[in-house]
């Protein structure tokens, strides 16, 4: 049932983008590791926000900073309102296991989107991370605390969500090539969200 209920997410986010839009806080409760994100990255550069949803708090917040941003979800209904509230961004409707972009980007952030994913399918996003990052890049992703599945709600519908162990997320990091500079298990400044800060090895 949980195979079912993962190839589900992309269907709940397209039907209900505007339920999505009125719930999500746009207190930015994130910033204190939005800002660890951009120290990490050098201050400088292009961000692509996979998963990035209708862009708002956590893009507005790196637009507002001056950063040319790339935001990726597969979602169209949830892209609209991105590119309603910032055109001259780009924003792509694609699915993050299929992303196939020809360029590196100085930050890669995979928030509240990533852990939507079946352990498999995040197995299979360390490769991309690795192919749109270079020497120095930063990776910012959120993750479940355990090795499992855990299953929310959204509009009365199952949302999935799913995790690694710790040390496995670890040993992806560094077989391609990043290093963990900063996590934080259900960092209570952060809503009770476990965090993940590398950056990519020279």
């Amino acid at each position: 049932m949980s195979d079912l209920e993962a190839k589900n997410i992309l269907s709940i986010y397209r039907r209900h983008a505007a339920a999505f839009a009125c719930q999500r806080s746009r207190t930015l409760f994130e910033k204190h590791w939005l800002d660890k994100f951009i120290a990490a990255m050098g201050g400088l550069g292009s961000i692509v926000d996979i998963g990035c949803g209708n862009g708002q708090p956590i893009a507005d917040y790196f637009i507002q900073q001056g950063f040319q941003l790339t935001g990726v979800d597969g979602s169209a209904a949830m892209l609209a309102r991105a590119r309603q509230a910032f055109p001259d961004q780009r924003w792509l409707e694609q699915d993050m296991r299929e992303l196939t972009l020809n360029e590196t980007f100085e930050g890669l952030l995979a928030w509240d989107s990533f852990f939507h994913l079946t352990q498999q399918d995040q197995q299979n996003m360390f490769p991309i991370f690795d192919r749109l990052s270079h020497p120095g890049s930063a990776l910012m992703f959120t993750s479940g605390t355990s090795n499992g599945i855990a299953m929310g709600q959204f509009e009365g519908e199952p949302l999935f969500h799913a995790s690694l162990a710790p040390d496995e997320y670890r040993a992806l990091l560094s077989a391609h090539g990043f290093e963990v500079i900063d996590m934080v298990m259900e960092d209570p400044q952060c809503a009770g969200h476990t965090v993940w800060l590398a950056k990519k090895r020279g």
